[in-house]
């Protein structure tokens, strides 16, 4: 496998020597025992443990492992096939769903997110399974959008699935015509949930992230893929833990709904494909 990794303080590539990546400037990241490695330097932090809190990162892990969200892993896995990429960065990959089978597909894959309770979660769970060996070609990362960890144009693809859309950085990272992916919710994405925790409900608009990413990328390709779901009460709690609603609903509304034992809804996704086309 080549080196993909970029010393966040000099820019310099990172070799892996034993369980220490180093760069020729001598900085160096040891591995943690869970197999990720942390380049969030310090120079780059604005809180002291940004993104996911642990309990939203235990509730997506739970959620996700119950195959509810399976036809978008899916899909998204389909695409890579379709433009037979050999490496891809995931950016914000969270605790490792999509990731891991995404690395099914493509032979090398940095996995970067930065929350480290999540990419903890990730490494820790890709050890237990390793199935076929296929999470030893992923390489988790803690680290920022604002400095990905990867070297200039190392990337064929890189992965943004409700997660930050870092214009520059990806197409510094990204080779010429490389491809990238975004998924993001479709207009009515949990329409009845947001309709129980909010009074007032507005469709989601999936068509502007195309706009913010012109002229520098343009679209190749859109998919709507929609899901219709029955949750018991914990897949219910979960859902909602793991996104923004948690903290933006009213506690009274948030925990009316959580004492439903069922509930239905339907989760609908845009899947975009782009390619950079500029040099």
């Amino acid at each position: 496998m080549s080196e993909l990794l970029m010393c966040p303080i000099c820019r310099e590539a990172l070799h892996l020597d034993g369980k220490t990546w180093q760069c020729v400037n001598r900085h160096s990241y040891d591995q943690a025992k869970q197999g990720y490695v942390n380049l969030h330097v310090v120079q780059h932090k604005h809180s002291k443990n940004p993104g996911d809190t642990p309990e939203a990162v235990a509730a997506r892990r739970r959620f996700l492992s119950s195959g509810t969200y399976q036809p978008l892993q899916q899909a998204v896995s389909e695409l890579l096939h379709s433009i037979s990429a050999k490496t891809l960065l995931d950016i914000g990959c969270g605790e490792g769903y999509y990731t891991q089978a995404m690395g099914g597909v493509v032979p090398q894959v940095v996995a970067v997110d930065i929350a480290k309770s999540a990419v903890q979660t990730a490494a820790k769970q890709a050890q237990q399974s390793n199935e076929n060996n296929k999470a030893q070609n992923i390489t988790w990362v803690v680290g920022t959008g604002a400095v990905l960890p990867v070297l200039d144009q190392s990337m064929d693809v890189c992965s943004s699935l409700f997660s930050p859309l870092p214009k520059a950085e990806m197409l510094r990272v990204l080779k010429k015509n490389g491809y990238l992916i975004i998924a993001t919710p479709a207009p009515q994405h949990l329409f009845a949930m947001r309709d129980a925790l909010f009074d007032e409900v507005n469709a989601h608009e999936p068509d502007k992230f195309v706009t913010q990413m012109s002229p520098e990328f343009s679209l190749i390709s859109k998919q709507i893929i929609t899901t219709d779901l029955n949750l018991d009460q914990q897949q219910l709690t979960d859902l909602i833990a793991m996104t923004p609603y948690a903290w933006k609903a009213k506690a009274e509304k948030r925990q009316a709904l959580e004492a439903q034992q069922t509930f239905q809804l339907s989760a609908s996704f845009c899947l975009f494909l782009l390619q950079k086309c500029v040099d």
